[in-house]
């Protein structure tokens, strides 16, 4: 069965999904302290893409909804899809929809993917859900490009993002951690090094022409260990390690190869790369 709009991401065969109360956690600590360090990558599309005014915007696995404010604030009239997460689509309703927050302009938030009869054309569409790191992590992302770039103007821009070469990602390091710990034998949910194209066979299989690419410096900054484990525990790819091992033993070695980049002042940083790839259809 083709997976819905967000299922690439968050969970994968075999990994159980956490409990509610841990799921509404999680997409606090996303939304607080983990989506914030890809505000490098949004600003350099946008920018790249002139968003603003006229421009409608479709993004594919919307999250808790920090790139679409940050679209809607350079006057795009935006449209979220988070079919996988509640909770982070809950926290972009609070983002986006409260009032006076979008100044008038138009958003929408989806639990699946809009309709196209009575919809006006999209004229950009961003999946910026970083692939490339987690064995399997793709291979929903594009039956999900190919129904919905028929939803936007022919020629429109498709955004992709992965994370960049592993040894332009400090993070790789530690990543690491999620393979060891998860079960040798699972094919899909473990981390895996990135692979130079990744995005563009993405974007073939979804009948797309790649039109660019670019790469951005997205380092991740902690205030302390304990907001560097949850946010990384927040991205979901240290869920087949907590299911293969507990949630004790993924936090305890986490803090371990976080260790290395804990600075004197208490602060965890780590530079990364990130990639993006602007396809057209």
């Amino acid at each position: 069965m083709t997976p819905t709009l967000a299922q690439r991401h968050l969970t994968h065969p075999g990994v159980a999904a956490p409990r509610a109360a841990d799921a509404r956690l999680r997409a606090r600590d996303w939304a607080e302290i983990q989506e914030r360090m890809l505000v490098p990558l949004y600003e350099a599309v946008y920018e790249r893409l002139e968003v603003g005014a006229g421009t409608r915007l479709l993004g594919l696995g919307c999250g808790s909804g920090l790139a679409l404010l940050m679209a809607a604030s350079r006057g795009a009239e935006v449209t979220g899809v988070e079919a996988l997460c509640p909770e982070r689509l809950t926290l972009a309703r609070e983002r986006l929809l409260s009032d006076g927050v979008l100044d008038g302009r138009s958003a929408r938030l989806l639990e699946d993917g809009p309709a196209a009869a009575g919809d006006p054309p999209y004229n950009l569409i961003t999946a910026f859900q970083p692939i490339g790191c987690m064995a399997g992590d793709s291979e929903g992302l594009a039956p999900v490009l190919a129904r919905a770039a028929p939803l936007a103007e022919r020629g429109s821009p498709v955004v992709l993002a992965g994370w960049g070469p592993p040894e332009r990602c400090t993070t790789s390091s530690v990543l690491r951690v999620a393979t060891r710990l998860a079960d040798p034998l699972r094919s899909t949910g473990s981390w895996r090094p990135s692979e130079r194209d990744d995005l563009e066979d993405v974007a073939q299989r979804a009948g797309l022409r790649p039109d660019g690419s670019g790469r951005v410096s997205c380092p991740f900054g902690y205030t302390d260990m304990d907001s560097a484990v949850r946010g990384l525990l927040s991205t979901g790819l240290f869920d087949a390690a907590v299911g293969a091992t507990d949630l004790g033993q993924v936090r305890k070695e986490l803090r371990e190869a976080l260790h290395p980049h804990l600075r004197r002042d208490g602060t965890v940083w780590m530079a990364n790369v990130f990639r993006y790839l602007v396809a057209r259809s």
